[in-house]
């Protein structure tokens, strides 16, 4: 094993040029950590928003090797895990309160990490870790998604979006998606979609013409920007999760619960930390993968030396599925 390892690392916050290439020492792993070699790791939103400066001081300081997620070879080996061992990482202050994946080498807490037998190629692998885990938990964990619901995904064409429809689809829920674009309702269709709105910012009148007592459940992947309407496409007793924050807007202006909240219908978040991924059965979800059940989306797959290029397709949203970094 090498000495030094190539990192991208952040010193200022700033646009997708603030991510420097550099050489760096190695980590060595701490007791109860583990070293993984990197093989492939997906870009993240939360990790544009802290490239941008949005994320609070007092979780992520500079200089930081960015980075909430990883699939490699365990380089050193610490308990129940072997040297070879393949495995996924994510979360648990991975690229925020300690150095992330933008590199060749990667130290976390072996409390954070899944082993994996799999035969699936890397690009595919490091699509899955955080999106199949946020997927997952939103829709078990926060929604409790029982066979019979009918389930709205706002933001449907995200990555998150697009496997949360597959998974709830296989499951056997009833899935209707939203898009801006109506080119893309094909791409929503082939991912389990039953049915498609296109997304005007008030699509509650829509929904109810399918569904006229509104939907069962609802994951909220645009933000506070769409967040109001989605309350209004839920039936009584229904539930909305919000996970996501593509609408770039972090709060709700002179938010009234009484008014927005309609009767009994119930808000509720899903944000997934590290006890979150673990409890994720991705071992399962992997398998379904490689049956050909569940089709991950793929956007575009870059190399750690296109790191800047990468995260600028990332912040211009042209990836149409997760964006892959093979170092």
């Amino acid at each position: 094993m090498a000495d030094t390892m190539k990192a991208a690392v952040i010193y200022d916050a700033g646009g997708p040029e603030v991510l420097k290439l550099e050489n760096r020492p190695v980590p060595n792993p701490a007791a109860g950590e583990l070293l993984i070699k990197v093989m492939a790791f997906g870009l993240n939103r939360s990790e544009l928003f802290t490239r941008q400066g949005h994320s609070p001081k007092s979780a992520v300081g500079f200089p930081r090797i960015l980075g909430i997620e990883a699939v490699g070879v365990v380089a050193s080996s610490s308990g129940e895990f072997l040297e070879g061992d393949i495995v996924a990482t994510a979360m648990g202050g991975m690229g925020r309160a300690f150095d992330g994946s933008y590199a060749e080498y990667t130290c976390v807490p072996a409390s954070q990490v899944q082993k994996l037998q799999t035969h699936l190629p890397w690009e595919t692998l490091g699509a899955i870790p955080e999106m199949l885990q946020t997927a997952w938990g939103s829709l078990f964990t926060a929604l409790r998604l029982e066979k019979s619901d009918a389930l709205l995904i706002r933001g449907g064409t995200t990555s998150v979006g697009l496997a949360a429809a597959a998974i709830a689809k296989n499951f056997g829920a009833t899935v209707a998606a939203t898009t801006r674009k109506p080119e893309r309702e094909k791409l929503l269709r082939d991912n389990g979609a039953d049915h498609v709105f296109v997304d005007t910012g008030d699509i509650a009148l829509q929904v109810r013409e399918i569904f006229p007592n509104g939907v069962d459940k609802i994951l909220e992947l645009v933000g506070t920007t769409t967040l109001l309407d989605s309350l209004q496409c839920a039936r009584r007793n229904g539930a909305v999760c919000m996970t996501g924050m593509v609408g770039n807007q972090w709060t709700l202006k002179d938010f009234s619960p009484m008014g927005a909240i309609p009767t009994s219908v119930n808000l509720t978040s899903y944000s997934g930390g590290a006890e979150d991924f673990n409890q994720t059965p991705l071992q399962d979800l992997v398998s379904q993968i490689e049956a050909g059940t569940l089709k991950p989306q793929i956007g575009k797959v870059f190399a750690l030396d296109e790191i800047v290029e990468a995260h600028a397709c990332m912040e211009a949203n042209q990836a149409n599925g997760k964006i892959v970094i093979l170092p």
